[in-house]
């Protein structure tokens, strides 16, 4: 298992960056810091922001910007701070080699001001290399680009495969990541790199219980009661009345739903059938929708003319209803016949 906890370094970041931005100029290290939040403020502003304080276009902002990072890099304390660099270019590789940039400074520090001088670290630092955010993926940072490039191809290789709506637990997730990923080394091939490798992409995540999938999905993308309760009846197996639904939404995920409006939510969705009074299942476990009537159509619809008492059984797997009320339907005379060998059949419709 990898380490997950604040690491331990041998030096500290803020006395680093210190010493880096005495190599410039001090109006050079006023903008450099505003532009990386390594103020008491740690906002970073903008371009154009500096711009207005300096009354400066925002290019000459940019070479400023780009000329300090120039002449830190060329520096003698940047080669006297070397080991740092190789310190935290050990620590990238141990977790993943490839990791978000959110992630990592999460990694690095909780407090958002340590997370600004780490990020400056690694704008400086000639080991690290970050790929921009894309369509696909988040902002993302590596110290081995042939890593990195096995990385994405087997994450987009992974969401190629996934189904629209599919849910995979995290560990089948994972297996199924980690065969699209060959030549890795041993110490690279476990859960906690692999949930991070995964987090880059922004096709695929999470839902608030674990399972993965699209994240364009609503079983992923979780937004309203419907999507609350259909995740809760999924965990829970098996029908449910929508009073015990809203409980399990409040149980489960914390989040309060009134009986009334659960109730109304689940009835417009597709994915829930209503099975008896106010019980509900899901659609995906095989209920059929409609009244019992309809129930009953589709039952001798699918196994043929069948008697009474197998029509109970096989509707009664579907609705939650009483044999009386299933028989009541068999005696609708527009809708069904029976045969002189006791079989019901469906009467076609003119």
């Amino acid at each position: 298992m990898a380490n997950t906890s604040t690491p331990t370094f041998s030096f500290k970041v803020k006395n680093v960056t210190k010493k880096l931005l005495s190599a410039i100029p001090e109006r050079s290290r006023v903008i450099i810091s505003h532009r990386f939040g390594l103020d008491k403020n740690t906002e970073k502003m903008t371009l154009e922001a500096i711009g207005e304080n300096y009354d400066i276009t925002r290019e000459r902002v940019r070479q400023i910007e780009a000329n300090s990072i120039i002449t830190i890099r060329k520096s003698q304390v940047f080669k006297e701070e070397s080991k740092v660099f190789e310190e935290l270019a050990l620590y990238i590789k141990k977790i993943g080699g490839l990791i978000a940039e959110h992630d990592l400074l999460n990694h690095l520090s909780r407090d958002e001001s340590t997370q600004n001088h780490y990020h400056f670290l690694l704008i400086i630092g000639d080991q690290f290399k970050k790929e921009k955010e894309t369509e696909e993926f988040h902002h993302r940072w590596h110290v081995d680009s042939d890593l990195s490039k096995k990385i994405h191809e087997a994450l987009k290789k992974l969401y190629v495969n996934l189904d629209d709506n599919s849910l995979i637990p995290e560990n089948e997730m994972i297996k199924s990541f980690m065969e699209n990923i060959k030549d890795i080394s041993e110490e690279l091939k476990n859960d906690e790199i692999s949930k991070r490798w995964l987090r880059i992409s922004k096709h695929i995540d999470k839902n608030p219980l674990g399972e993965w999938g699209k994240s364009a999905s609503t079983n992923v993308k979780v937004k309203g009661i419907r999507d609350y309760a259909y995740l809760a009846m999924r965990k829970h197996g098996s029908p449910v009345h929508f009073k015990e639904i809203a409980k399990l939404i409040q149980n489960v995920f914390g989040k309060r739903a009134h009986e009334a409006t659960t109730h109304n939510e689940l009835i417009k969705d597709n994915r829930f059938v209503l099975v008896g009074r106010g019980l509900y299942a899901l659609a995906e476990w095989g209920y059929v929708s409609g009244v019992v009537k309809d129930v009953i159509v589709k039952v001798l619809g699918k196994y043929g003319p069948m008697t009474r008492e197998e029509i109970f059984d096989k509707v009664m797997k579907e609705r939650y209803v009483k044999e009386n009320t299933i028989l009541v339907n068999l005696q609708n005379s527009n809708a069904f016949k029976k045969d002189s060998s006791g079989k019901y059949h469906v009467i076609a419709e003119k």
